[in-house]
């Protein structure tokens, strides 16, 4: 398990650091750095600095892992589970829309500390009514599970007043964190983006 979830976690991030990836999987930073190292004797991925990114063969070997968990996924529940999940997508793309613009001519410099509030008020809202379909999710696909605690990192920082955290890249921001769940959602369903993206999912 743990070899598919960083192997995904080098995949989603392009370049993953051992922190990133204690994150993304959910294990312990020594046990990341540990695989990590691991994955790079393989040849599964490859040193750049401090991060790593994936090679070809990496990519070949995560295809046939992910293609493994999809055969053991129950598909016609998922895909009833994603179907529930994209009546939520619209609603958080409607919150880091509000969050960017406050209107369609007009960026938001974030100066009206009201108006930043009333969108964060509206992301805790997603995040409770998101919170049992995500469990279900998780139920049907427990490699799953770090999300519900990546999901709750975010909106801890959110609580703190750190506004970053919803959108903010590279970081383990609320819109990072979900994109990245989405990402998870349409490989498990041997779906693709560019096509999700077509019928208005992406």
């Amino acid at each position: 398990m743990s070899e598919l979830l960083l192997l995904q976690a080098a995949r989603l991030k392009g370049r993953l650091s051992a922190e990133a990836a204690s994150a993304s999987a959910g294990i312990p930073a020594d046990d990341a750095q540990a695989g990590l190292e691991s994955l790079v004797a393989a040849g599964h991925v490859k040193a750049a600095g401090t991060a790593f990114r994936l090679t070809p063969e990496g990519r070949e070997r995560l295809a046939a892992l992910l293609g493994d968990e999809r055969d053991g996924v129950d598909q016609e529940a998922l895909d009833a589970a994603y179907h529930q999940f994209d009546d939520v997508n619209n609603e958080l793309k409607s919150i880091v829309t509000a969050w960017q613009m406050k209107d369609d001519d007009t960026p938001n410099d974030h100066s009206d500390s009201e108006y930043d509030l009333a969108v964060v008020d509206r992301l805790y809202e997603l995040d409770e009514q998101f919170a049992p379909l995500l469990a279900t999710m998780i139920e049907l696909a427990p490699r799953l599970a770090p999300y519900r605690d990546r999901f709750a990192g975010a909106v801890a920082k959110l609580r703190e007043g750190d506004h970053s955290y919803v959108a903010r890249p590279i970081t383990d921001s609320y819109h990072t964190v979900w994109f990245e769940l989405h990402e998870e959602l349409i490989g498990l369903l041997g779906r693709v983006r560019v096509d999700e993206a077509k019928a208005g999912r992406a």
